[in-house]
C-alpha cells in the first residue's frame, strides 16, 4: 500500500509525501529503503518501507490522506480487508489504473505477462530482450511499477 499525505501549505500547490508499505510475502523487507535513484528528486535518500501490520498507525501518524493499493496476486476479499483498513483508518482507498501506469511509446512494444508471480516472466524478458540485441536491434526493458 502506498500512501499518500498531502505536503503542500498551498491549496493550489498540491504536493504529496510517500509512504511505502511492502506485501507481507516479501521477507526482511520492513525498514530498508527503496532505492533513492527510482524513488525521484523529493526522496534523495529513498522511500522508506514500512511494515503493512502497522497500517492503521501510519496513516493516523503520518495525516494520511489517500491509500494507494498496488500489490499483485492478491483476491477481492484481501483486496477489500487492506481497503477496510485504510478507510476505518480515516485515510480514502483506490487503485491506479491503466491511464497512470502505463507509458506511452513510439516505438514496438513487446510485453510478457503471466496469471501470476513466478512463471518465468522475467527470464523469458531477458531472453527476448537478448534475441533481440544478438539480431542488432536496441532495446529497453520496463517493468510495470509493482513493488515485488
Amino acid at each position: 500500500v502506498t500512501s499518500t499525505t498531502s505536503t503542500s501549505t498551498s491549496a493550489s500547490l498540491p504536493s504529496t509525501r510517500l509512504l511505502a508499505s511492502p506485501p507481507p510475502r516479501i521477507p526482511n523487507i520492513e525498514g530498508r529503503l527503496y532505492p533513492a535513484e527510482l524513488s525521484g528528486p523529493l526522496y534523495p535518500r529513498g522511500l522508506p518501507i514500512w511494515e503493512e501490520k502497522n497500517l492503521e498507525s501510519l496513516i493516523k501518524e503520518h495525516h494520511v490522506d489517500r491509500c494507494i493499493l498496488s500489490y499483485s496476486d492478491l483476491n477481492n476479499q484481501t483486496v477489500m480487508i487492506i481497503a477496510n483498513r485504510c478507510m476505518a483508518a480515516g485515510a480514502d482507498f483506490g487503485l491506479l489504473g491503466p491511464k497512470s501506469t502505463q507509458l506511452k511509446s513510439t516505438k514496438p512494444v513487446i510485453g510478457v505477462c503471466a496469471v501470476r508471480t513466478g512463471c518465468g516472466k522475467s527470464q523469458t524478458s531477458r531472453y527476448i530482450a537478448k534475441l533481440l540485441r544478438d539480431a542488432g536491434l536496441r532495446t529497453v526493458a520496463v517493468r510495470h511499477p509493482m513493488p515485488y
